[in-house]
């Protein structure tokens, strides 16, 4: 594969994470002694990414102070101002015409360990335009879930766990995707998936079976936070 290139998506309110996001940007909560950025910028460095693109909107003044060109991370780091919300696709649209070989996509608020070498491998095998890094949730339902039909009682389950593949914010695609993204406007990736989908294009998924937490609320901030430290050695 050619030269890789990743595109991260730092446009984002990130109101879940109030009062914290009202002053600081979800890129640039504290994990330990680094910044969720920084986890995703050495993640894409050791990964051989030469060039980033960062899309940003009302706190991209602080970004681009903190990350700067990228050299420190052995990167190449550009700015995309988003001058009205555009969802976690339709920044896509201003590289159009720079994005000519496959390229990473990933939300900022993303603290995982993912093999991104893995993933290019599994993305050229299968030979899809899109390839969806996914994890295993389970959730707890905490209540007595039922099935019924015609009133009557098809099926009980007492606080049942229910098992999940859930997109991590993390993809790899070919430039073709662009042919499933209308060229303006503002666009999500459940818009994409339901276009693919729909036009019954092959999107490809690999499965992480590592870390990974969304810090889209304090109480992930706080699990990543707390992952990120069991981690550390111990001080002397």
């Amino acid at each position: 594969m050619a030269e890789l290139t990743a595109v991260i998506q730092a446009g984002g309110r990130g109101t879940r994470l109030s009062p914290y996001s009202t002053v600081l940007p979800k890129a640039l909560m504290p994990i330990d002694e680094q910044t969720v950025i920084d986890k995703l910028l050495d993640m894409f460095s050791e990964a051989g990414v030469k060039r980033v693109f960062i899309t940003v909107s009302k706190f991209g003044p602080l970004i681009r102070s903190y990350c700067g060109d990228g050299s420190r991370w052995g990167l190449e780091i550009e700015y995309i101002t988003e001058d009205e919300p555009l969802g976690t696709i339709g920044p896509l649209n201003a590289l159009r015409d720079r994005l000519v070989e496959p390229f990473f996509v990933s939300n900022s608020d993303v603290y995982s360990d993912v093999a991104l070498g893995d993933v290019v491998d599994e993305h050229e095998r299968s030979g899809a335009p899109l390839t969806v890094v996914v994890t295993h949730q389970d959730v707890k339902i905490a209540y007595g879930v039922l099935d019924h039909a015609d009133g009557r009682v098809t099926t009980f389950r007492e606080k049942p766990t229910e098992h999940f593949s859930v997109s991590t914010g993390i993809y790899l695609m070919d430039p073709s995707i662009f042919d499933h993204i209308p060229p303006s406007g503002p666009f999500n990736f459940d818009d994409l998936m339901r276009v693919m989908l729909e036009r019954e294009a092959p999107v490809h998924v690999y499965e992480h079976g590592g870390v990974w937490v969304d810090i889209g609320r304090i109480e992930d901030l706080r699990k990543a936070q707390e992952r990120a430290a069991s981690s550390l050695p111990a001080a002397e």
